[in-house]
């Protein structure tokens, strides 16, 4: 049975001294870095800590981080990686949900800590991170090291509990996914073997946020590789490109998001990633205007696309490099989400859950080693996301001759305007090729006569004249005129984003849709 620690030992017993985690002026060996957690793993029994357990994680990206993720597990306990942007009722609603009994907490997020520390009291154990004076209400990270010894792995493995993995909680509070051991490292073995992870000398950079089951995954697919893991605290254009020069980054995870910050940034030179050789890319749309510019200013990098979702730990298809073109045979290919992952199994239904033939748009249905366990403590959810083994994904889609996954929308984001169905990831596609467009939203919004109306809101590139009824005529020579925006909001700043770089449909329609007592019409 597949257990997420085994990575670790095997690196330490066959590769002691290669680098394995490179965080700032810090550096250690796998040897090292199994002893760490071997010895905060035998502090977290010692305080208490029980097979089943729960620990929870709020933190930015970190070695530290990295050894926490492993530790948990290897003394027995399950992992709860928290959302660096959740609100506090959020996380104490998460915390509480979970029962976590210990709580990992860096520099950036003490003052929070102690207002849930003021609220729960004693139910849960506080641990320092950072290298500053420590509260006296926590226990210090660093001192758990000179006064532990190594413990022996939990041994918990197969279909045991690795993690509670919380979704954005788009509607309501977030749900609680639970992955196993068998699910995450199904998932990254795939990831592995399908992306030419496990080449020589691989440096892996951590500039997505780890509480992210994207980052996690494809970290723990470089951690079976036994490759050496770079970390910077967060996504930054100019961290990114620092680190990937100084310490000779070779492969990294971006949403679409961060690629365009990354490509508009002023300091963006090709030259200064000259050591990156892979990019993997999803969490979210790619725009294809965004993606073109990506093939185009970084064309000695290697793109990977892959889609999933967290309650399949996350994979489940990936578009290779190959089919990266633009021209030519298999061209139309790169608007594709790429062909299911070797460990699952994929189908495309209609409303009524019959099968749908090649070109047919349907709701997306996976499953595999990667399914979720289900939802914690919610088994009537469970229940309706997962038929007959079946992950019902929420995304509407269609598959080519080929078995290439054409995704259209999230079923709940398609627009109806008029009896007629309008996908708005289309329409952004069109938007986003323009050449002024740095970023587009298309929503529905309320109209008295259609029902719901698709609108814009789009970002310019500085000094850009492009008007409202232009922009309109430029998606008519593309696609239909139902599909077309029927008007269009320009804002200067950025789009706002979650935590992890997708663009906030919910934040952005919720100024159309206050006032009334459902967000569709």
């Amino acid at each position: 049975m597949m257990s997420c620690t085994q990575p670790i030992r095997r690196a330490a017993q066959v590769t002691p001294n290669n680098t394995a985690l490179i965080c700032g002026d810090r550096k250690q060996t796998f040897a090292e870095t199994q002893h760490r957690i071997s010895c905060l793993a035998h502090f977290l029994v010692d305080g208490g800590f029980k097979e089943g357990d729960r620990a929870a994680l709020l933190a930015l990206n970190s070695d530290r981080y990295y050894e926490i993720f492993f530790a948990i597990p290897w003394s027995g306990g399950v992992v709860v990686p928290l959302n660096i942007r959740w609100s506090l009722a959020e996380l104490l609603y998460s915390l509480n949900d979970s029962g976590a009994s210990v709580m990992f907490v860096d520099d950036m997020f003490v003052s929070l800590a102690e207002k849930i520390n003021d609220e729960l009291g004693a139910v849960i154990r506080f641990i320092y991170l950072g290298d500053g004076a420590c509260p006296e209400w926590m226990s210090r990270y660093d001192v758990m090291m000179d006064v532990s010894e190594p413990l022996l792995d939990s041994g918990r493995c197969g279909d045991d509990l690795l993690g509670i993995f919380y979704t954005g909680g788009t509607t309501g509070f977030p749900k609680g996914v639970m992955l196993s051991h068998n699910n995450f490292y199904s998932s990254a073995l795939s990831m592995m073997s399908e992306m030419g992870i496990r080449t020589p000398d691989v440096r892996y950079l951590h500039a997505a946020p780890m509480f992210h089951i994207a980052d996690a995954a494809v970290g723990m697919a470089n951690t079976l590789a036994g490759n050496t893991h770079v970390f910077i605290p967060a996504f930054e254009p100019s961290s990114v490109m620092s680190a990937i020069a100084k310490f000779e980054v070779t492969d990294v995870l971006l949403v679409p998001t961060m690629i365009g910050m990354l490509l508009e940034h002023e300091g963006f030179a090709s030259a200064k990633l000259s050591s990156l050789r892979k990019i993997v890319y999803g969490a979210s749309p790619m725009p294809l205007g965004v993606l073109h510019k990506a093939m185009e200013k970084l064309s000695h990098v290697a793109l990977y696309q892959a889609y999933g979702q967290t309650e399949l730990a996350p994979v489940i298809t990936i578009l290779r490099p190959e089919h990266h073109v633009l021209k030519g045979d298999g061209a139309d290919k790169v608007r594709s989400a790429g062909q299911a992952s070797v460990i699952v199994e994929m189908k495309v239904i209609d409303s009524n859950g019959a099968p749908l033939i090649a070109g047919e748009v349907g709701e997306v249905l996976v499953k595999g080693p990667n399914t979720m366990l289900g939802y914690w403590g919610m088994s009537e959810q469970t229940k309706s996301t997962i038929n007959d083994g079946w992950v019902h994904t929420g995304d509407a889609g269609y598959l080519d001759d080929d078995g290439f996954l054409f995704l259209v929308d999230r079923v709940k984001d398609m627009i109806v305007t008029g009896g007629e169905n309008v996908f708005s990831a289309e329409i952004e596609n069109v938007i986003s090729q323009h050449p002024d467009v740095l970023e587009v939203a298309v929503i529905g919004i309320p109209d008295l006569k259609w029902g719901e109306s698709v609108h814009a809101v789009v970002r310019l590139s500085p000094f850009s004249s492009l008007g409202e009824s232009e922009l309109i005529e430029y998606c008519r020579a593309a696609i239909t005129a139902y599909k077309c925006p029927r008007s269009v909001t320009f804002v200067s700043e950025p789009l706002p984003t979650t935590s992890v770089g997708k663009i906030s449909k919910k934040d952005i329609r919720k100024p159309y849709w206050d006032g009334s007592d459902r967000a569709i019409n």
